[in-house]
């Protein structure tokens, strides 16, 4: 199966920006990529069209609905909390095995590239028990791990970076998503984080929509040897 899990140092750091740059870099290079985003909270249907995973289904050339995202986003949470808190104020909880179902049945078809977007960050919790670093590590594929450059995100990479390393998750890249309050620019940022993993592929991502070059390189992550 060819897949990549995009996670996080954090949340609102350009997961689902990074993911849908990669998809526009799978179709350039002529690939048939497939993107899924199982879970996904802050969700409302009147504002859908805007949610991540509407976001993915447009790079796709699908169109957002209720339908649509359902296929790719069963677990759905109106709060914008983390995971297992939004479910439980919807008096729920998520299902870890049927997640990681959920999962694996996207990555069936080996003729299609799946991109699977987490949620939040590395460490985020999905119930009680279980959290974002158990469920990539059932999938049994490589992350990508997308961190901002904002005051804090060398401390916070780092502690993600040791999460997957702890669970033998190999990472094919970091891609630092320029944030809006960045206090150095994201060049700076990559020469400090790569003083320490100098392992591991780190690719800078400015804000606004990247170039068709930047895509490619980015979708070239997912098959990284």
């Amino acid at each position: 199966m060819t897949g990549i899990f995009i996670t996080a140092s954090g949340t609102e750091v350009g997961k689902t920006y990074v993911t849908a740059a990669m998809i526009r870099g799978v179709l350039l290079k002529g690939g048939s990529p497939r993107a899924l985003k199982p879970i996904i909270t802050g969700f409302s249907p009147e504002t859908m069209m805007t949610s991540d995973s509407a976001i993915l289904l447009n790079t796709l050339g699908q169109i957002p609905c209720i339908e649509t995202i359902g296929i790719i986003s069963p677990w759905r949470f109106g709060p914008p909390l983390s995971p297992d808190m939004a479910a439980a104020f919807e008096g729920e909880e998520i299902n870890h095995r049927a997640v990681i179902a959920h999962s694996l049945g996207g990555l069936e078809d080996t003729a299609k590239t799946t991109l699977i977007e987490g949620i939040g960050g590395v460490m985020v919790p999905l119930n009680k028990t279980t959290t974002v670093l158990d469920w990539i590590e059932a999938l049994k594929i490589p992350a990508i791990l997308v961190v901002g450059s904002y005051l804090g995100t060398i401390s916070h990479t780092l502690t993600a970076i040791n999460a997957l390393k702890s669970r033998d998750i190999p990472i094919n890249g970091i891609v630092i998503s320029e944030s809006e309050e960045s206090p150095v620019p994201p060049e700076l940022t990559k020469t400090s984080i790569l003083n320490f993993t100098l392992d591991i592929n780190v690719l800078t991502l400015k804000r606004g929509q990247p170039d068709d070059e930047t895509c490619i390189l980015l979708s070239d992550l997912i098959t990284l040897d």
